[in-house]
């Protein structure tokens, strides 16, 4: 019999996180773990090596996994078992999957690699040891590190959840430029793991090391569990000299550095632009209004700064840009403590009427920067709804002269539609993840752009003497960050001339720096842990990224040109990007290959919650059976998508029909009486589009069957609360694999071969089981999941008490043997269509199992979706236990 075990290793920006769910005594043992991460001259080359060993007298399965950050390319994987290497192959993308279809049975591949996070993305294989075997995992990934606001960090999280004989971490950083400051610090660091804690720094060259004992990383000695459970972090900077920057060179390839500083700062003329329609109510609009009242105390007295609020209607706070003085700046703030949000979303209009204003602002400073903010967490479906159309609207008004930055809010918003609006426009997109920080998230990314030191940057250099060069001209430069070009020297030369032209608040600048290529290339002789080409694949990881983004905005003949190169070095190179998949093999007798492709931000996305472009009368049928404008209306401004995979339309519904039903659906909503409960189950009836709420009589017994299915191997309980009328607990038992997970308002606990792991509410985790993958989403959701299964999905719900709520996903996978309080209505539920009962008005007939019920409408809260979501109609019955 195999057991699945699994362990974890999470990297962001040279970050490292381990960790093993395990049973007491882990079969699977880490015997070593050891990061090692170089970074020269910002450039990261990370090797992750974990080995271990299958203690147990039979074939275990594990199950590696890593989260390394976003902007990294994997250059390398492999598998050694029993001293036989198993290779990563990086392949082009398309060729790669064919490969794998034509190879494995069931033609599709999950993928190795999904992003997981606001700066991770996961790798993960799994792999069947025989008894007493070992392996070793190899990972290696490289990344050009990012200064954001005056530092560079390495956070490296730590939790191998078990013992490990063998466990270090090494980072050595060479900076030539010299290391301005280092600093590390860590959430779990006691008095004995000081001891193991040891750092060498000189002026260019810095080693820390982490290599604690086995007793130093008990939290007791009496007990075998580990200290090791949290955030370990390095930040430092780089000393700056000579005004024109820094040049470094190695076998003929540059790179060049360009951080000014202690310069004066641009006055800003700064227009918010606010998305206040429905979907933001709730949580959004509250961290919105926060995120804005810190940010009106950043702005300094040169400033001048608007606000736009837009729904279907398009609000100016002022008809004109304000100063930031004191008193500006307090009536903002009265302005933002009352924004609210309700009806639809004209992101064309209000991004045209920020133009305007720009355009029309009178007695601004003359050397100052224009830049206009939008947040937004949806799709357009008031006036212009096209989103080819809305791009080349706003890029023929702002016409170069201003920047455009774009803040997705959460996961509805579509981000390439952002992302090529904004890179069209000189700005950047970035996507603000609904978290308890999304407040800290928006005033975060508006320190990355308060302070505009440097606009129009030309870095040039001899044309005749460099061949490859990446972008050398650049908009605006912000205090805190860094440009980087490189290239490759063509000719011989004995001296590589750079001259900057730009442009400060003061003057025009003009800088000039001459590189003594031998004496540059001398400084990198005899380095015995820096990896001899990194400018060569630093320039290849640099022009490979600038090529992807370039091809966002470009036309359809470019962009295909573009993809070209990109792919071409990313072959050359051995990266894994959006372009690549790299080919991981397996021992005979396992699945034979699986794939590692690279997801990009865009891929991490639900589709539109409101089909662009869908009309009325198909809306109604989508969503779930409403009967009339208002209430496809009513659902989606207020309670987001609903469950699935959706797709626009090809045509689009006329925007002064959309207004109507948002017009109508604001007055019938004033005078509705909305219920606030939640129903004790909710599902949406097979091919109907019908939302039913069952209430049981459970009290009487300890546990409540809901549902079996023998077909699927399946069976799920629950059980009602002492003190509250709904689910506390659900327990949900697999056949194969033999699996049996409880779900309670404290925590999950999966238990296979009298093994138990536990995982708590109060963190994200994933834990595998022979294919069976139970993921938590922290506060909100468990999700059980196996191929061609049905999906189990349990809420968790904070509000008026804790309780639970059961829904299913892929439910066209029952079979009609399917059983249970709630199961029956799978199989054996139909409306009675001959009824003497209007289906329009408040009561229906509903035939489960032979019984027939009268069934009421009402109007209950969606515990699928977020708690502050209002009430949703849907067809109420009582069903006995």
């Amino acid at each position: 019999m195999e057991e699945r075990m699994l362990f974890t290793l999470m990297v962001f920006s040279s970050v490292v996180v381990l960790a093993e769910t395990i049973a007491q005594k882990p079969a699977i043992k880490i015997y070593s773990l050891h990061v090692d991460c170089k970074v020269t001259s910002r450039f990261a080359h990370t090797v992750i090596t974990s080995k271990i060993v299958n203690q147990a007298n039979e074939s275990r399965e594990a199950t590696f996994e890593v989260e390394l950050p976003k902007t990294a390319f994997i250059t390398n994987f492999s598998m050694s078992i029993d001293g036989k290497v198993y290779p990563g192959i990086i392949k082009e993308k398309a060729s790669a999957q064919k490969e794998y279809d034509t190879a494995v049975s069931h033609g599709q591949s999950a993928g190795l690699v999904k992003i997981t996070g606001r700066k991770l993305e996961q790798f993960h294989v799994s792999v069947s040891i025989a008894a007493a075997s070992k392996v070793t995992f190899e990972l290696m990934y490289e990344e050009l590190l990012k200064r954001q606001l005056g530092k560079f960090e390495l956070l490296i999280k730590v939790r191998p959840k078990q013992l490990v004989k063998h466990f270090q971490i090494d980072v050595h950083i060479f900076e030539p430029q010299g290391i301005r400051f280092l600093e590390t610090g860590s959430t779990f660091m006691t008095n004995e793991l000081t001891e193991a804690l040891t750092k060498v720094q000189n002026e260019t060259k810095a080693h820390i090391l982490f290599k604690p004992t086995v007793d130093q990383q008990k939290i007791n000695p009496e007990l075998d569990e580990t200290l090791l459970n949290g955030d370990f972090v390095v930040r430092y900077d780089v000393k700056r000299g000579a005004a024109a920057g820094d040049i470094q060179i190695v076998n003929g390839y540059f790179v060049h550095y360009f951080a000014p500083h202690e310069m004066p700062v641009f006055p800003k003329n700064v227009i918010f632009v606010i998305d206040r329609s429905g979907s933001m109510a709730g949580r959004k609009i509250e961290q919105t209004r926060d995120a804005l009242l810190k940010i009106l105390q950043d702005l300094r007295l040169e400033d001048h700064f608007s606000f736009i609020t837009f729904n279907r209607k398009v609000v100016e706070w002022k008809s004109s840009l304000l100063q930031a003085t004191a008193e500006n700046v307090a009536s903002a703030a009265g302005f933002v403590q009352t924004l609210s949000a309700s009806g639809g979303t004209d992101i064309n209009r209000a991004l045209l009427t920020a133009v305007s204003v720009l355009d029309k602002a009178e007695r601004l400073p003359e050397r100052s920067v224009s830049m206009i903010i939008l947040l937004t967490d949806g799709q357009p479906t008031s006036g212009e709804s096209n989103v080819e159309v809305i791009q080349e609207n706003i890029q023929k008004a702002v016409n170069g002269k201003y920047t455009l930055f774009c803040l997705g809010f959460g996961f509805d918003v579509s981000y390439r539609f952002l992302e090529k609006m904004a890179l069209s426009n000189g700005g950047i997109a970035r996507r603000i993840y609904e978290n308890a920080d999304a407040a800290l998230q928006l005033q975060g990314f508006y320190q990355e752009v308060a302070t505009p030191i440097l606009m129009k940057i030309e870095m040039q250099y001899p044309e005749n003497a460099i061949e490859g060069l990446t972008k050398n001209n650049f908009k605006l430069f912000f205090e805190g960050s860094e440009i980087i070009v490189s290239g490759k020297i063509s000719n011989e030369l004995d001296l590589l001339p750079v001259e900057i032209k730009a442009q400060s608040h003061m003057s025009d600048l003009t800088l000039k720096e001459e590189a003594n290529v031998k004496e540059k290339e001398q400084v990198f002789q005899n380095q015995s842990y820096i990896f001899g080409n990194f400018i060569e694949r630093l320039w290849a990881y640099l022009t490979i990224q600038q090529l992807l983004e370039k091809s966002i905005s470009a036309q359809e003949e470019d962009q295909k040109t573009l993809e070209a190169q990109a792919l071409e070095l990313s072959l050359q190179y051995s990266f894994v990007t959006p372009l690549t998949s790299m080919v991981v093999t397996k021992p005979t007798g396992q699945e034979q290959a699986e794939l590692a492709n690279k997801p990009t931000e865009a891929d991490n996305e639900k589709p539109s919650s409101f089909p662009v472009g869908a009309s009325v009368k198909k809306l109604r049928s989508r969503y779930f059976g409403m009967t009339s404008e208002d209430d496809i209306d009513a659902y989606r401004l207020r309670s987001g998508p609903p469950p699935g995979r959706w797709r626009s339309e090809p045509k689009s519904v006329s925007n002064k029909k959309l207004s109507s039903v948002v017009d109508r659906l604001r007055d019938k909503t004033r005078a509705r009486p909305l219920a606030n409960e939640y129903p004790q189950l909710l599902l949406q009836l097979p091919k109907q589009n019908e939302i039913i709420c069952l209430n049981t009589d459970g009290k009487a017994h300890p546990s409540v069957h809901l549902l079996s299915d023998p077909e699927q191997g399946l069976a799920v309980t629950g059980k009602l609360g002492d003190r509250i009328n709904h689910f506390v607990q659900f327990d949900i038992n697999y056949v194969n694999p033999p699996v049996q997970i409880r779900v309670s308002t404290d925590e999950i606990v999966l238990t296979h071969n009298n093994e138990s792991t536990r995982l708590l509410w109060t963190e994200s985790g994933t834990s595998t089981i022979q294919g069976l993958r139970v993921s938590v989403e922290k506060e909100r959701s468990v999700t059980a999941s196996l191929s061609d299964t049905v999906t189990v999905k349990i809420s968790f719900v904070k509000f008026p008490d804790d309780f639970l709520g059961l829904y299913f996903l892929n439910t066209d996978r029952f079979s009609d043997k399917v059983s249970g309080v709630l199961g029956q209505f799978y199989s054996k539920a139909q409306f009675e269509n001959n009824s003497n009962v209007n289906q329009r008005a408040d009561g229906r007939l509903l035939s489960v199992s032979g019984a027939v019920h009268k069934v009421t409408r009402q109007y209950k809260k969606d515990y699928r979706l977020e708690s502050t979501s209002e009430p949703v109609p849907c067809w109420s019955v009582d069903v006995t236990a």
